[in-house]
């Protein structure tokens, strides 16, 4: 199949960037997206010029690595699909297809098609983990966890990161990451003992870093390629609120000693 993709080139985070036509000739319709633009890149190369950056590790749809957007959706038209598990026998042989970074400014674009997601490493770094000390790893059922709680938590920590929701989201909002990191670990009885405070320190990290306010769009649960629900979200909320009341800071009294 043959296609005609125009792609976003960037030199880097001052460079205004344009997009690019490029040719896709005699692809096979059973190769995957990023299989797609490294056939693009091998062209590019031979020719001398300057292969088309995108990022991608482990290509299974784990890592959350990979990620741009495909005629205005995150990772392409299929749904619960990353852009690396994403198969051109999901276009038909002629089509036009317009990839973009993401567009958010707390991702500033690094090159072509990979922007700087270091954001989301900073609010995990703030509080997405459970700091207390437990020495050796205890039994795997010394700690009972009712099983709706499990697999709960097990739903948020599916969230690989990829930024996708923040991409879609038309005020470029991280709540939907943002709220499966605290979930996952707030649902747990392990995670109960820092849970408010991990609320207050992860959102304050989030909105540090200038993603956008949630409007309860739904975009991010539809563009979310672990099918993440925005329930989570209303969950964080409760949290926060809860936490804003708990971990007040107390006033000093004043007058004499």
């Amino acid at each position: 199949m043959n296609l005609l993709l125009r792609i976003w080139r960037q030199k880097n985070a001052r460079d205004p960037g344009r997009f690019v036509t490029y040719p896709a000739t005699n692809v096979s319709p059973d190769i995957s997206f990023l299989e797609m633009l490294d056939v693009v890149n091998e062209g590019l190369i031979a020719k001398g010029e300057e292969p088309i950056a995108f990022d991608h590790d482990c290509r299974e749809g784990i890592c959350g690595s990979c990620g741009f957007m495909v005629n205005g959706k995150a990772h392409g038209p299929e749904r619960l699909t990353t852009v690396c598990q994403l198969h051109l026998r999901k276009f038909r042989d002629g089509d036009t297809l317009t990839l973009e970074p993401w567009r958010a400014a707390a991702f500033p674009v690094v090159k072509d098609l990979v922007v700087d997601r270091s954001a989301f490493d900073r609010i995990i770094a703030t509080g997405g983990f459970v700091s207390a000390p437990t020495g050796c790893a205890p039994d795997g059922n010394a700690i009972p966890v009712p099983k709706p709680v499990a697999e709960r938590s097990m739903d948020a920590a599916a969230c690989i990161g990829c930024g996708a929701c923040v991409a879609m989201c038309p005020n470029a909002a991280a709540m939907l990451f943002t709220s499966a990191k605290i979930s996952h670990l707030g649902l747990l009885p392990q995670g109960q003992p820092e849970r408010h405070s991990r609320a207050l320190r992860m959102i304050a990290r989030m909105d540090a870093e200038a993603f956008g306010s949630c409007t309860n769009t739904g975009e991010c649960e539809a563009a979310c390629p672990k099918g993440i629900p925005i329930e989570f979200i209303a969950r964080m909320n409760r949290d926060y609120l809860v936490a804003s009341v708990l971990e007040r800071p107390e006033k000093k009294s004043g007058g004499a000693g």
